[in-house]
């Protein structure tokens, strides 16, 4: 595609999908022609300091139909509320390695069905190509998932349609705010996707007393509640179809590799999915350069992936820290759109899938189930207490080991060196697959800091030149 290994592309077109499901019980009703439509209608809430008994639970819009706004929905659905998830591309395609932990198929009892691989083995290749096996810690039973975004969104979605949530295949272009404070309802402009096909006016608007962002790093939801901004990274992918021997090399088998020739501050990947593998790169740093660097990672794995096809391209911002704000008044922010992604490993999905759920828990809770409307400080007292509180020490640990071991060349060769320890591999991997930071044995943590100056003293021995200077 660059000139670089001779790959040639093909262009394969995705399945669409009809998620919209028209409802008479909501701010919508369904047309004839199966399409959502708001109208006004009555709506009684019991506000802060009121006595009267409401006849309506509070109304809440989801923004987002990926994991993050799946599962809030899914949650609130289940516990009665009137919820609506806006999704603009309902066969969305995230570039996204795709991996999930062992812990979120049972916690989100996840089909075997929609995982495509079942990773047990890793390999981490240095900036000299060094390779390192780790999985050997793993227990027969453990592994990591493997999906295809479009398969795992489109499940949860599903689930979450299932259960009572209306769904509305449209674009959130503005949202009027109210007064801070006010418990007057927020009112969501949208384009109706369904709509345009039909050739109507698709322009629409609902009013909402709960908005929860779940639309990625560049959220509406964040810049109508004025969040803040943050650093945010570009992950870039290419998925390619490889022959069916180079494939089975693959079969229970991811690949990361570290160098500044194929990100300046990141890891690339090659990971296995269904009948393709997934190849790609990011970097915060310098993101003008990121087809060099996906250029680069295809010339470093190019004898494994020769007489590939490149079946499709994708580009996505993937947030570097948590936003400033993540609540305002009875707006909250969760997954992606939030900045809940980690460093070092960029995982995103389980702390996507997580947040809106542990967020719609807390809905549920301080509204008591629906019946009144939510404050600024309780939402954070509940939501973003209880998530900092679990999440703080992970994302700390993820962001010192960056900061520490992808700077520089030397420093990588060392990491991957590292991760040939068995030690390091059963705490990695028990902290990862179940998502808690593991307490170490306190004589191994000490042989660890020796082993690491160690790793750091051999790496000159290894390490190429740093071409790219930040």
């Amino acid at each position: 595609m660059y000139g670089t290994v001779g790959f040639t592309v093909a262009g394969t077109p995705g399945a669409s999908r009809t998620q919209v499901r028209p409802s008479s019980s909501c701010s919508f009703v369904g047309q004839a022609d199966q399409r959502l439509v708001a109208v006004a209608r009555p709506h009684v809430v019991r506000r802060r300091g009121a006595a009267s008994v409401m006849d309506m639970s509070i109304r809440v819009a989801v923004v987002g139909g990926g994991p993050a706004g799946a599962c809030a929905a899914e949650t609130l659905a289940s516990g009665g509320i009137d919820v609506t998830l806006f999704e603009r591309k309902m066969d969305n395609a995230k570039p996204c390695g795709g991996a999930i932990p062992l812990c979120m198929v049972g916690e989100f009892d996840l089909p075997e069905s929609i995982i495509d691989r079942k990773v047990r083995k890793m390999k981490m290749i240095s900036p000299s190509n060094r390779e390192v096996d780790i999985g050997q810690t793993l227990k027969p039973h453990e592994y990591i998932g493997m999906v295809r975004r479009e398969v795992l969104d489109g499940y949860l979605r599903d689930r979450a349609i299932e259960l009572g949530a209306k769904a509305v295949n449209g674009l959130v272009t503005s949202i009027d705010v109210p007064a801070k404070g006010s418990d007057e309802p927020y009112t969501i402009n949208y384009s109706d996707y369904e709509a345009s096909t039909s050739g109507d006016n698709n322009a629409r608007s609902a009013q909402f007393d709960v908005i929860i962002g779940a639309d990625g790093a560049n959220s509406r939801v964040a810049k109508a509640m004025d969040a803040g901004d943050y650093q945010y990274a570009i992950a870039f992918q290419e998925r390619m179809k490889i022959p069916e021997d180079k494939m089975k090399f693959y079969e229970e088998l991811a690949e990361m590799y570290v160098g500044d020739d194929v990100s300046p501050d990141f890891y690339a990947w090659v990971f296995p999915k269904y009948d393709h593998v997934a190849v790609g790169t990011g970097t915060v740093v310098d993101r003008p350069s990121i087809k060099k660097y996906q250029a680069a990672i295809r010339e470093r794995a190019a004898a494994k992936l020769a007489g590939g096809k490149i079946i499709r391209v994708e580009a996505h911002p993937i947030p570097e820290h948590p936003r400033p704000r993540r609540v305002v008044d009875r707006m909250m922010l969760v997954g992606d759109a939030a900045g809940y992604v980690t460093k070092c490993s960029g995982e995103g999905i389980y702390f996507a899938a997580k947040s809106g759920r542990m967020c719609a828990e807390s809905l549920l809770k301080i509204t008591n189930n629906g019946e009144k409307l939510p404050t600024e400080r309780a939402i954070k007292g509940s939501y973003i207490k209880d998530w900092d509180r679990k999440y703080w020490a992970t994302y700390k640990v993820l962001d010192v080991l960056q900061s520490v071991f992808y700077t520089n060349n030397v420093a990588r060769e060392a990491f991957v060196e590292l991760c040939g320890d068995e030690y390091v591999q059963k705490v990695t991997f028990d902290s990862y697959l179940y998502k808690t930071v593991t307490k170490g044995s306190p004589v191994d943590d000490i042989k660890l800091l020796f082993n690491t100056v160690g790793s750091f003293v051999r790496a000159n021995a290894f390490a190429p030149a740093d071409v790219n200077k930040f």
